[in-house]
């Protein structure tokens, strides 16, 4: 899958984006890219961009097992964006299992405004 991000420090968000077919190494590589970046900074919040995944080549364990573990602190706000059903699915079963691991930020929305609204917005959003 075809992948990239970039680190906005003034407003101390990670931006990612990526198409074609996800799979797990695919995540495992972005990880290990951000953990490795010298801007990154595990307490930023994050905008995933998946709108343009056509597919996702993912077992449930293997959502499972992505979720066991974060870059981003669980008091990160993290939201996931996803157009397709397939894509919505696959990330609201992990936006769960990141939610068992303590993450209580996380949230999967349709479209990327209502994403950067609830990222940037100075209280709990409901």
């Amino acid at each position: 899958m075809p992948q990239a991000y970039r680190i906005d420090r003034k407003n101390r968000l990670v931006i990612s984006k990526a198409w074609g077919v996800c799979t797990a190494f695919d995540v495992m590589e972005f990880r290990e890219q951000v953990l490795h970046d010298d801007d990154f900074d595990p307490n930023f919040c994050q905008l995933v961009d998946v709108s343009q995944v056509t597919d996702v080549d993912l077992t449930a364990n293997e959502i499972r097992m992505l979720a066991e573990m974060s870059p981003f602190s669980p008091e990160s706000r993290r939201a996931l964006v996803a157009t397709t059903p397939l894509v919505f699915g696959f990330l609201r079963m992990f936006e769960t299992w990141r939610s068992l691991r303590g993450e209580k930020y996380i949230r999967v929305f349709h479209n990327r405004n209502d994403a950067m609204a609830w990222l940037l917005a100075k209280e709990e959003a409901a």
